[in-house]
């Protein structure tokens, strides 16, 4: 058995690296297919350089070999975890400027996931309890005003009203300029303070979609046949629900988590650029409008670890959400 589940993990581990492999081909081929290279953004603007000085930024960043040699010498790096060195002015390594931003990006969704779970989760379950009573409308509408309302707007309103007209939530930034004269506990509620506009939004996103995947899939379990004879033989209300529904009906959920992780980066790009926050979808969208490809690629890479990563775990929790997932996985 143990060999067994040793070979499953191997083929897992070896169809990932394919899978990442693939990725970063394609991804590697399309950034260069934009207009305009690292070069032509540091000469155009100038005036004292020439053909000459970008003829030799291109040898220095060896942009001017064909694209599969561009390819085979970032892949030799990438195996050995070097990430290169950024194109677009300071020259930085790229895995240092990404892990300055990380701990923000990710604490950030982190949290949202984590209130998004606490919230949509009661919404959805009591939803699909009291469907078709007032409860559920109210819970209707809530969702699809969640849906129609565009992220950066509600940034925005929540700007003027909350930081401008009231200003009870500083708008822009993550601490204030008096930041290092602060207490611990005072910079720890400055830092708070200046998060609180961004995760809100983060979650109210995605609150709508999580508590109605909730609902669907609350419902479609309390119509087994099982649910039903727990019903019939007189068990409490609250144990047929949370003990017997409820980890059938997170399996759904749990898909939409593991589909969420590599938006940590993607999702991140237009609140951070709103709120000024030094994250990494900031640092990605600068990345992309300089056309620095190590630092591309480099938060591409991230993503896609991410994205199988969120897949992995996913496989995971549903052997924790349904014991028959786990008896089916050591029978094969």
């Amino acid at each position: 058995m143990a060999r067994r589940l040793l070979v499953r993990a191997a083929i897992k581990l070896g169809w990932m690296l394919l899978v990442l492999w693939g990725i970063t081909v394609i991804s590697f081929w399309v950034i260069h297919l934009a207009p305009g290279k690292p070069t032509d953004m540091q000469t155009s603007m100038n005036p004292l350089a020439g053909e000459e000085t970008r003829l030799r930024l291109e040898r220095l960043y060896g942009l001017d070999k064909p694209l599969h040699i561009q390819y085979i010498n970032w892949l030799e790096r990438i195996v050995k975890l070097d990430f290169g060195r950024s194109m677009s002015g300071d020259f930085r390594p790229v895995w240092d400027k990404i892990k300055e931003r990380i701990p923000l990006t990710v604490g950030m969704n982190v949290a949202s996931l984590v209130l998004t779970l606490l919230i949509a989760v009661p919404i959805g379950v009591a939803s699909a309890y009291y469907q078709g009573r007032w409860f559920d409308s109210i819970s209707a509408v809530f969702v699809f005003i969640g849906f129609a309302m565009p992220g950066f707007w509600l940034a925005l309103l929540m700007m003027l009203y909350f930081g401008i007209h009231l200003q009870w939530l500083p708008i822009s930034g993550l601490t204030s300029l008096d930041y290092h004269a602060l207490s611990p506990m005072g910079k720890l509620t400055d830092l708070a303070r200046h998060l609180v506009m961004p995760i809100f939004i983060y979650t109210f996103g995605s609150l709508a979609g999580m508590s109605r995947f909730m609902r669907s899939s609350m419902l479609e379990v309390l119509r087994q046949d099982y649910i039903l004879t727990a019903r019939a033989k007189g068990l409490p209300l609250r144990t047929v629900i949370f003990k017997h529904a409820l980890r059938n009906a997170l399996l759904p959920v749990i898909t939409i988590l593991g589909l969420s992780v590599p938006g940590l980066i993607g999702g991140s790009v237009i609140i951070e650029s709103i709120f000024a926050l030094p994250g990494l979808g900031q640092l990605f969208y600068g990345a992309v409008m300089a056309r620095d490809y190590p630092l591309i690629m480099g938060n591409l890479v991230l993503g896609a670890v991410l994205t199988l990563a969120g897949n992995m775990i996913a496989d995971l929790c549903y052997g924790l959400a349904d014991p028959r997932i786990r008896s089916t996985g050591r029978e094969a």
